[in-house]
């Protein structure tokens, strides 16, 4: 009897010899994050705007985390002469709705006054007086801490700390500069690491550091210049993702944000991206997304924009990544004006139907995967 049951066994290992192998899936993230950049709500309803969902007004803070939001994004600038939000007084009341829906905190750290961006990284009119790199790291790693201590000191420290927003070509740069100066880069950011590291320190918190990239298609040229110059740890890579702005197609997003993983060895979030759900334009603030921005297979429409967004995620954890971040998808037209026109430039590419009231939108189904 006993060569008998082991003759089987035999039997049926050389059959499964012959089975085909079944690949593995991709491995899901720990956490997947998946939300919003939402700087712009206390602006939209201090100037009346209103959100919508089956004709019922909502709170938009409430109403993302019912969607299944699990993480918000703000950005702070040190001293906007031109705007009374996005500083230090806006952003701790936006925090505190915030933590009240239980959400993770993404901050933003602009160090500048202005929008800064690959195109504009302009030092803060405070910091002016900075003369050489150490000056300027050193007033850095104070601001980064001091907002930090003052945030942990009022209950509002944030999980996650961006240092810089899109530093392709670096941040606080000189006035004239050009190209890339990686010594005085990798200083500042390293002297941000370190601020972030010293508050954890002081207060027992784990609060994660983050370097922003716009494309992915940069960080392939970014992050060896940057170790190479010294870069020293932090936890995450942060891209944006625009397809109007980036050489990456959707459907090869994955490969390429697996060989980033592999060559930083971090985790990675798309903290930027948008799809616009029209192409119409609804007041005289012109949208920043028009037909350049749409990629085949998914119309400016309401069920095109929510695909994208569907897609891109999976893209994203088929490429070994843990987040998404859609930016500002409540920036909607209201009664106010930014420095280039009345309303909203983003009206079109929001969750809200500008031309319905501001009803909610189909895409807030991607929050749910």
């Amino acid at each position: 009897m006993t060569r008998i049951l082991a003759l089987l066994l035999l039997i049926l290992v050389a059959s499964c010899r012959d089975l085909p192998t079944i690949p593995k899936p991709p491995e899901e993230p720990e956490v997947l994050y998946l939300g919003a950049d939402l700087s712009y709500v206390n602006e939209m309803e201090d100037c009346g705007g209103e959100f919508r969902s089956a004709g019922q007004l909502v709170d938009p803070i409430e109403f993302f985390r019912d969607k299944g939001t699990n993480i918000v994004r703000f950005r702070l600038w040190h001293s906007p002469s031109w705007t009374d939000y996005s500083n230090l007084v806006d952003v701790k009341k936006s925090i505190s709705r915030a933590k009240t829906e239980g959400f993770s905190i993404l901050l933003d750290f602009h160090y500048s006054d202005d929008w800064a961006d690959p195109g504009s990284q302009e030092i803060p009119s405070a910091w002016s007086g900075a003369s050489t790199k150490e000056e300027l790291g050193q007033l850095l790693y104070d601001y980064t801490y001091d907002v930090l201590t003052e945030l942990y000191l009022e209950d509002l420290l944030p999980d996650m700390v961006q240092v810089g927003n899109e530093i392709n070509n670096g941040l606080l740069r000189w006035q004239g500069q050009t190209g890339i100066d990686w010594e005085n880069t990798v200083y500042y950011l390293n002297q941000g690491f370190a601020a972030v590291s010293e508050v954890e320190d002081d207060t027992g918190e784990e609060i994660e550091t983050m370097v922003h990239i716009a494309q992915p298609e940069n960080a392939d040229w970014w992050f060896p210049e940057a170790f190479s110059a010294g870069l020293g740890p932090f936890d995450w890579v942060g891209l944006s993702y625009y397809p109007v702005w980036s050489d990456v197609n959707l459907e090869d997003l994955s490969g390429r944000l697996e060989n980033i993983k592999t060559q930083t060895n971090r985790d990675i979030m798309i903290v930027e991206t948008a799809y616009p759900h029209s192409l119409n334009d609804v007041d005289n603030a012109n949208n920043i997304l028009g037909s350049n921005a749409l990629v085949q297979g998914y119309p400016a429409t309401p069920e095109g924009q929510k695909a994208f967004l569907v897609d891109l995620v999976e893209e994203v954890v088929s490429g070994k990544a843990s987040g998404v971040i859609y930016w500002e998808p409540a920036w909607i037209s209201t009664g106010c004006s930014t420095r280039w026109g009345q309303g909203s430039h983003w009206d079109n590419a929001t969750f809200f139907d500008a031309e319905n009231n501001n009803e909610a939108l189909p895409a807030f189904d991607f929050l749910t995967r």
